[in-house]
């Protein structure tokens, strides 16, 4: 397959996951880039529903970076415990805050290299925070869209970097920031790890994965 034909099988896939997920967006709740910022940190190895319940009561408490640097990190530790891995997410937000205040007079950078340079941020983080506190496009890869890609053909690797750049060729840029979206709710929803609902698929006509799946049971 040539990289027109790929781009054109790719448009197809998304253009059937936007009708399918019409209404889609981001999970995280929050106000503001900060606000994102901290609550994608604290999403890692956490599911979203979990952090916004601790993030309601997090940023009635803490709003601004200089009030998470002005505890100690044994009452941040208390207040993010359910997310799990808390003592290390405590204490990369404090780094990062630091840093923000520092270097940034306490405002989130617009900068992908800026970002993924503060502690707890990595490229996923970096393209979260970009594409849907800015607005500025970014494919954010978490463990569904990494899976998702490689199970409708769109790529065969497990680097999430690799993931990133080859969604980046094959759409439209306008169209980067919400193509993790609708990977992560199709991937939820539908392409679910362990039992997929093959037979509920509107991909599965483009679904390699699925039709292999088929014709072994034929």
């Amino acid at each position: 397959m040539n990289r027109n034909e790929e781009k054109e099988r790719a448009k197809k896939i998304f253009a059937i996951l936007k009708k399918e997920y019409a209404s889609t967006k981001i999970a995280l709740d929050f106000e503001n880039p900060f606000q994102l910022l901290i609550a994608t940190i604290l999403s890692a190895q956490c599911t979203d529903a979990r952090v916004n319940i601790v993030t309601e009561d997090l940023f009635k408490k803490y709003k601004t970076p200089k009030d998470f640097i002005s505890v100690s990190q044994v009452e941040l530790e208390k207040s993010i415990f359910s997310t799990g891995f808390y003592k290390q997410k405590a204490k990369s937000i404090q780094s990062c805050c630091n840093s923000l205040v520092e270097n940034y007079n306490g405002e989130v950078p617009k900068d992908f290299g800026a970002l993924t340079q503060l502690a707890g941020v990595g490229r996923k983080t970096a393209s979260v925070v970009l594409g849907n506190a800015f607005g500025i496009p970014a494919v954010a890869v978490d463990t569904h869209v990494k899976r998702l890609s490689n199970l409708l053909g769109l790529i065969k690797s497990d680097d999430p970097e690799e993931i990133e750049f080859k969604l980046k060729e094959l759409l439209p840029e306008k169209d980067w920031t919400i193509s993790g979206h609708l990977l992560m709710n199709h991937g939820r929803k539908i392409c679910v790890a362990r039992r997929p609902k093959c037979a509920e698929c509107k991909l599965i006509a483009l679904c390699p994965s699925a039709l292999s799946a088929t014709n072994k049971k034929e």
